[in-house]
């Protein structure tokens, strides 16, 4: 079975790619492989004869204005082409809390991307996944002010990229469902509870500031926006196991 995987060399693309490569023909599709979802090139060629097509592709910028360009114009090109090839199963990732974050730019633009697949006409399955482990830092980032890290108590069942990739690879194989799948992590943490432990086994030099008003990617959280609420898959590695690992200590 041939299967085509949009952002194939990004986090989760390439390991999802090493799980699936020894069985089935695989191809690890992204610009610097010469396919561009974005322009078009490359994508006929490269769904030639594609039985199943996983989109785990990401905006380089999350500004508002160019993440619903890349999402949209990305899907306008890839859905269709996908239609003309026969594509037989579109697996796309998507995020817990979607539809309940729409305060975001970020947030809006894949609103649109899983709404253009659903009215596709190809067969799909949309993931959604609760945040990565390795997004903690990233949170950091882009939550501190003042030499604070402002971050809401809602909760948070972040999951290991591994899980996430593990689980992808394993609906590539099965029909698709037509409907959005929630994914979660094995433990559920207040974000600031979480961001503490991430700052702790980093030895990084900052404090936790608690505000239930501060914001997540530029939408205010509900207390469980941020988790699934019908999972049918909790990932196995828990968070202070993996932390625990120098490589992850980042």
């Amino acid at each position: 079975m041939k299967i085509v995987i949009i952002g194939g060399t990004g986090l989760i693309g390439s390991q999802v790619v090493n799980i699936l490569k020894d069985k089935h023909e695989v191809i690890a599709a992204s610009p610097n492989t010469g396919v561009n979802t974005l322009t078009g090139e490359g994508l006929e060629d490269a769904l030639k004869n594609a039985s199943v097509v996983i989109d785990v592709s990401n905006s380089p910028s999350f500004d508002d204005e160019p993440v619903m360009n890349f999402f949209k114009t990305s899907n306008q090109n890839l859905l269709p082409a996908e239609k003309k090839a026969g594509v037989q199963h579109h697996i796309a990732l998507s995020v817990v809390g979607t539809d309940k974050l729409q305060e975001s730019g970020y947030f809006r633009a894949k609103q649109v991307q899983e709404n253009l697949i659903k009215e596709s006409g190809v067969p799909f399955t949309i993931v959604h996944a609760t945040q990565f482990f390795e997004f903690a830092g990233g949170i950091v980032a882009t939550s501190t002010s003042e030499g604070k890290v402002k971050l809401s108590d809602a909760f948070i069942q972040p999951i290991a990229s591994a899980d996430v990739a593990a689980f992808i690879a394993k609906i590539a194989t099965e029909q698709p469902v037509n409907k959005i799948l929630e994914i979660g992590g094995p433990e559920r943490f207040q974000i600031d509870e979480w961001i503490k432990q991430y700052i702790l086994s980093t030895k990084k030099s900052l404090e936790v500031e608690t505000d239930v008003n501060a914001p997540y990617s530029g939408a205010i959280l509900q207390k469980t926006t941020l988790t699934p609420e019908n999972p049918v898959y909790l990932g196995t590695t828990e968070y202070m196991t993996w932390i625990a690992k120098p490589e992850n200590q980042r």
